[in-house]
């Protein structure tokens, strides 16, 4: 099943049915030996799933040398490492079966690659059985030439359930977020990019963006049309620092097209240091707004 009932209904408001069959063919159960060999080169992956306790939804990042993901079968990449014990995502990806959706993104070569499935453990860290495999164009999707590695010591993880004022400027200034949905049969992650400011926070619990053309899928958007539980994640691309957010997620049509997101807060986690990787400075999008 390429699309379900909320995709179709995006889709049909928008006027893009013919285009997403057209473009939907691209998605595949199979990882391409060029897929297989992008996945081997990076060191960050993003996970989003529902916490089968809660039932919220997050996004994490997972980390590691490259390699560390890697296509161990046709429809088969391997994890070594996985979450760590304080991550929202931890008790899912112990749990086999759990329907996750995995985003490699490298801003090195603006390249992207999704694959969505079922994730087990295994004894080095977890494996996810794919049902879905296919790439994104590289609109909004910010350039990084190069990154480090940096031994840091991750900071206690802060727990609320509001925004503070630091973390309310962090998102403001931020270029990019990835957003986990969910529904009945799935997951999803995927990537927003834009200039910094394109994400707006209203009030401590509230933030909303502007939903940018893209490949007319409609994926995250049918997701939420089912199921409003969204997870957000913000990377601070220079510390390490990372911003995790769960909720809720409706979209607003306006009459010319335009379409807006807004999400509802209901917990944040901010870990200072989380990510061993420093990346340079970026290189905007030509396709930002």
């Amino acid at each position: 099943m390429t699309y379900h009932s909320g995709s179709r209904a995006v889709q049909d408001r928008v006027g893009v049915r013919d285009l997403a069959d057209h473009v939907g063919q691209a998605i595949g159960a199979g990882i391409r030996p060029v897929a297989a060999a992008f996945l081997e080169l990076q060191p960050m992956l993003v996970l989003g799933a529902a916490d089968p306790e809660s039932g919220a939804v997050w996004a994490s990042l997972l980390t590691g040398a490259p390699g560390f993901v890697r296509a161990t079968g046709p429809r088969q990449i391997s994890v070594t490492g996985g979450a760590g014990p304080g991550d929202p995502l931890a008790t899912a990806l112990s749990t086999a079966g759990t329907p996750v959706g995995t985003l490699a993104l490298d801003p090195r070569t603006r390249r992207r690659m999704r694959l969505n499935g079922r994730a087990r453990p295994t004894p080095r860290g977890l494996a996810v059985e794919a049902d879905q495999v296919f790439a994104n164009c590289p609109k909004y999707l910010q350039k990084r030439e190069a990154y480090e590695t940096v031994e840091r010591a991750p900071g206690i993880p802060r727990r609320g359930v509001e925004l503070s004022p630091s973390e309310r400027e962090f998102i403001e200034a931020a270029d990019t977020f990835f957003l986990a949905t969910v529904h009945a049969h799935g997951a999803d992650a995927s990537h927003r990019g834009g200039n910094p400011g394109f994400v707006r926070v209203d009030s401590p619990c509230e933030l909303r963006w502007r939903d940018y053309p893209g490949n007319s899928m409609f994926l995250t958007l049918g997701n939420l049309q089912v199921d409003p539980r969204a997870g957000l994640l913000f990377l601070d691309w220079d510390s390490g620092a990372v911003l995790q957010l769960t909720g809720t997620a409706r979209t607003e049509f306006t009459a010319d097209g335009e379409r807006t997101v807004r999400f509802t807060l209901k917990e944040v986690i901010a870990t200072s240091a989380a990510s061993p990787l420093r990346w340079s400075a970026p290189e905007y999008s030509p396709a930002n707004p």
